[in-house]
């Protein structure tokens, strides 16, 4: 168990403060980029710091689950899901760079409560709970960087192509907890789902 402990900590002090490193080329080097004006900018680099918030969620969910999984080929699932996520991680924190535009403010605070639930949904609930945490997530997420396709500049090149990966990987990992046993969730917590990701996006979309 303090092995785990160990490696959780090093997971939050890594997506929080370290320079991710991707495992995968970055999508948006295989595009050709175009000149954004100054609100395409801002636009781009808003939409953009709510997909990095995404991805320090996503290390958090998937490290507070993979410390509570009971199953150890679950938790290796986990960790390679993570370990995807991650790319993004990178990705979305090397465009915002690219935007001139930063991160959010509040990463720790993201982190935290995403670390939470995730704990919370693989220790109170169990394996099946936790994986139907993780596909009811995906769904949500994908039809978010759908949302982003559609808000993005056009000539955008560069973010479009990262958010067009992402959202294929996240409908992979959906599908992966679903072969794995993931139960549905009940109406009212995918509610509260919806509304906790509402509030995260608004927020994060400034600040």
């Amino acid at each position: 168990m303090i092995n785990a402990l160990i490696l959780a900590a090093d997971s939050a002090l890594r997506t929080l403060w370290a320079e991710p490193r991707a495992s995968r080329p970055n999508p948006a080097a295989s595009v050709t980029e175009l000149q954004l004006n100054d609100a395409e900018r801002r636009q781009a680099g808003a939409l953009m710091r709510i997909n990095h918030v995404g991805e320090v969620c996503a290390q958090a969910l998937y490290t507070g689950q993979a410390l509570a999984c009971r199953d150890p080929a679950l938790r290796a699932q986990l960790a390679e899901a993570s370990r995807e996520e991650t790319d993004h991680l990178a990705w979305t924190q090397q465009r915002l760079h690219d935007l001139n535009d930063r991160p959010s403010l509040l990463n720790p605070l993201w982190y935290a409560g995403a670390f939470a639930i995730g704990f919370a949904a693989g220790k109170i609930g169990g394996d099946k709970i936790s994986l139907g945490f993780v596909v009811e997530t995906e769904r949500q997420v994908e039809a978010h960087l759908q949302s982003h396709m559609d808000l993005l500049p056009a000539a955008d090149t560069a973010s479009r192509a990262i958010v067009s990966h992402m959202k294929a990987d996240e409908i992979a990992h959906a599908q992966m907890a679903m072969k794995s046993g993931a139960v549905e969730l009940p109406t009212p917590i995918k509610s509260v789902m919806q509304m906790a990701a509402k509030v995260m996006t608004t927020v994060a979309h400034r600040v």
